[in-house]
């Protein structure tokens, strides 16, 4: 497959994170790319990325979602749990570069409108519930200065101490 573009393994990165257990739609996929990158790139780019890579057969189309088939899935075996997402684009698009195109495979082609429609849905989504929001932190215990004197454990309210 020549020439290989970012956004080709970024997508695969992204699809393989959202299509992980079941075939992913366009929303999905837009907020794991805008998990994984931060921004998503344009409607245009996508569109192309979404023709190249089904053409060579590394995205299918099943049950009104996109997949990953076995082929692509075996490329990203070599990723690595502990590198970073630029690393893994890096891994990606060395897998991509050697990928032989093998047979007809049919192209899917998305509509810049969809995808652009996805993508604000992944805005409005990740704006309405943020994963990276900050978790609220526990209400600190009360313990009196005599049981710290002491070094007694603290017990729950409610809770007396056998003698």
């Amino acid at each position: 497959m020549h020439p290989v573009h970012n956004v080709d393994a970024m997508l695969l990165l992204s699809l393989s994170l959202a299509a992980k257990r079941r075939p992913a739609d366009l929303v999905e996929i837009a907020t794991a790319i805008s998990l994984t990158q931060g921004t998503i790139p344009g409607a245009p780019t996508l569109s192309d990325a979404y023709a190249r890579l089904s053409a060579c057969g590394l995205i299918i189309e099943m049950d009104g979602g996109y997949a990953l088939p076995a082929e692509a899935q075996q490329m990203l075996v070599s990723l690595r749990k502990n590198d970073d997402n630029d690393k893994k684009l890096a891994r990606i698009m060395e897998q991509l570069a050697k990928y032989p195109c093998k047979g007809e495979h049919p192209c899917i082609r998305i509509s810049p409108e969809l995808l652009v429609a996805a993508t604000r849905a992944a805005r409005k989504a990740s704006s309405e519930k943020s994963m990276l929001s900050a978790k609220p932190k526990p209400k600190p215990v009360w313990i009196s200065k005599k049981d710290l004197d002491l070094g007694r454990k603290h017990l729950p309210p409610g809770k007396k101490r056998k003698a």
